[in-house]
Formats: structure tokens, C-alpha cells, sequence
């Protein structure tokens, strides 16, 4: 018996509690650490802050299996879906079908589960799909389910599923078990097991015929979002696409046993790493808020413009700082001015710079 669900005891997983407890009480905590910081937002950043997480969610989800999406498209559709103001910008079938497929996890996060709710998803996730013969429905293709790499002639199968006449019924038990293991639900799970399992399920059973790596992280999204009772702005797609090769690895492993704690382990430090990239974001957030309050009417075009620029790049700012080049680019300034420019922002403690002559960077004074 090679795959997980040929044992005996499937879907019955085995695994240690105790052992994630740190990690679970370490998430709630972060969880709290976020919603007060929050309160120290106004609508409009919160709003603006909303959209930027769910988009790199959305495009860091995609970009796990191999599809990159415009990001500017993806958040005009998120915030049309969303009911917030936006642009025009056009968004090709797949941009605008991964942005609907966040936007509805989003608000319909505290709903129960259902097959209704999975094949709306995937029909979202599939749109402008000509080459699948099932969207919006469980697989039925009899040919094998296989995940494999490799030649043509000489395949390495990576993962084999449930075959497709088993999906419904396999389908049944997740979604019983997902609803009964809510907070609200008769066997109530931690918040990080209950993700991590859910994740590890559904690849397992992997029932649609494309699409399953995404939906099955929406479902991991949804049962932290349960569990903190607010939606989701846990950085997890983008974490795990940081940690892809692991990911595939970790999944890999624990498709072929079942006991999990491994994976469980594994999956516990990308939650946490996941929520603490969301603390930074909303820190950074605040922080820009109260440095451009603070330099108001202090500042020219261009440097208010390149310190926004910079504040763009998220808490991971540019890779290796800002120098006098890429402010000219940002700002258009001839050398002399954007000199100028750049030794006001750090008499002004705007930034930091770093180096000398042409090795000169500077850093947001954050």
C-alpha cells in the first residue's frame, strides 16, 4: 500500500497535540497582536492594506504552480469583488477568476464548507479553461489522478489520488469532518491543526482536475479565519511559495503515512511565519502613516513620491536600498537635484544611508 489513502485507517490521521501547542498559542496571540494593531488604522489604509494581502495571497498562490498574474490586474478585480473603489483595468480570465475566488473566501469565511461552495470556487479558479473536461464538478476522468515529473517515456510519480469514482464519497467525510471540527462545530479543532490537516486531506484526495493546490490553500485560509473569527490576512501562499521546494517535499512525505506530526510540525512554523509577515506588513503600514504625518508639508513631489515608492515594497524594502539611480528613475530628478533631494530625506530622518561614492543606499529610518 504506497499512498495514504490505500491504508487501512484512512482517513483516521495519527498525531502528537501536545507538540504544536507552542505554535498554536503563539498563533492566537499574533492573531491579537494584529487586530490591536489594526485599531491604529484608519478605512482607507485598512482598506488598502486589505487588498495588498489578499493579492499577494492570490498571486503567491498561482505562482506555486507555475502561473504569474499581473498584480496591479489582480488587485483592480479584488476591489471591484470587494465593493472598494477601483480602477478600470482590464484582467485576463485567470487574473479576474483567482481575484473572485479570494474575494468570496473573504467574505464568506464563517460559512460552513460545502461541495456547492468547493465547485463555485473551482468554476471562479477555471474561468476561460477550454481544456478540462469537468469545471465546477468533481473529476471524472477514469485515468489515474497522477502528480508526476520527468520524461514523457520514463515518468517519476510523484503522488497517485483516490481513483475518480471514490471522490464524492471521499469529498463527503472531508466537508463532514472540516464543519464538525470548527470552533463552533461538535469535535472543535485547534486553529493551526485543523488548517494543516485539512490541507493535507484535500491534496490528498486532490478532487478537481486542476486548480487543487489553490483551492486546498483557500481551505487551510478558511479554517485559520474560522478560528480567529475574522478573515484571514494570514500571509500563507506567500510563506509557503518562500518555502516552496520544502512544501512539495513536506506533502510528498506525508501522502505516503499516516502519521502526520511531521507534517503538522512542518506546516505549524509556515503559519507562524505566515501570520509574523503580516504583523510586519501592518507595523510597516502604521509606521509609514506616521512618518509621512510627521513630514507633511516638509516634503517636495518627488520625495514624497519616492518615499511612497519605497513604502510600496512592503517591509522587505528594495533589495539591497534605494540608490541615487533608482530615486532619478522614481522621480525623474537630474543628478544634482535628486543629491539634494536624497541628503534632505535623511537630514529629515526619512532615511538612513548606508555606504559611500557609488556603493551609497539608503533605507526607510523605520
Amino acid at each position: 500500500m504506497q499512498w495514504n489513502w490505500q491504508q487501512p485507517d484512512w482517513p483516521r490521521f495519527v498525531y502528537e497535540a501536545e507538540a504544536l501547542r507552542p505554535a498554536e498559542q503563539r498563533f492566537l496571540r499574533g492573531s491579537g497582536v494584529i487586530v490591536g494593531a489594526l485599531l491604529h488604522v484608519d478605512d482607507d489604509e485598512k482598506q488598502a492594506l486589505t487588498i495588498d494581502l489578499i493579492a499577494q495571497e492570490t498571486i503567491d498562490s498561482s505562482a506555486i504552480e507555475g502561473e504569474i498574474l499581473d498584480r496591479a490586474s489582480v488587485q483592480s478585480s479584488l476591489a471591484r469583488h470587494l465593493g472598494f473603489k477601483a480602477d478600470h483595468r482590464r484582467a485576463s480570465a485567470a487574473e479576474a477568476g483567482a481575484a473572485e475566488l479570494m474575494a468570496d473566501v473573504w467574505r464568506t469565511y464563517a460559512m460552513e464548507l460545502t461541495d456547492e461552495a468547493l465547485f463555485r470556487w473551482h468554476a471562479m479558479l477555471m474561468a476561460g479553461r477550454r481544456d478540462l473536461g469537468a469545471i465546477g464538478a468533481w473529476r471524472t476522468d477514469p485515468q489515474p489522478m497522477q502528480i508526476v515529473s520527468g520524461a514523457l517515456h520514463a515518468p517519476k510519480v510523484h503522488y497517485e489520488a483516490p481513483p475518480s469514482e471514490r471522490v464524492a464519497s471521499e469529498m463527503d467525510a472531508f466537508i463532514a469532518w472540516f464543519n464538525d471540527t470548527a470552533p463552533a462545530g461538535l469535535s472543535p479543532l485547534a486553529a493551526i491543526t485543523r488548517a494543516g490537516i485539512a490541507h493535507l486531506w484535500f491534496e490528498s484526495i486532490h478532487p478537481f482536475e486542476d486548480g487543487n493546490g489553490r483551492i486546498g490553500r483557500v481551505v487551510a485560509e478558511k479554517a485559520l479565519a474560522q478560528a480567529i473569527e475574522g478573515p484571514s490576512l494570514t500571509a500563507l501562499a506567500e510563506t509557503i511559495n518562500r518555502h516552496r521546494k520544502d512544501y512539495y517535499a513536506e506533502l510528498a512525505a506525508a501522502s505516503r503515512t499516516m502519521a502526520i506530526d511531521q507534517w503538522l510540525g512542518w506546516f505549524a512554523g509556515i503559519a507562524v511565519e505566515a501570520q509574523e509577515r503580516t504583523q510586519a506588513r501592518v507595523h510597516h503600514l502604521i509606521a509609514k502613516t506616521r512618518l509621512l504625518d510627521r513630514l507633511r508639508s516638509k516634503l517636495n513631489e518627488r520625495q514624497e513620491r519616492a518615499l511612497l515608492r519605497m513604502f510600496a515594497e512592503g517591509p522587505d524594502g528594495f533589495r539591497g536600498g534605494l540608490s541615487a539611480g533608482n530615486y532619478r528613475t522614481i522621480t525623474g530628478a537630474l543628478s544634482a537635484t535628486a543629491t539634494r533631494d536624497l541628503s534632505e530625506l535623511v537630514a529629515l530622518g526619512a532615511l538612513r544611508r548606508e555606504g559611500e561614492l557609488k556603493a551609497t543606499r539608503y533605507h526607510l529610518a523605520i
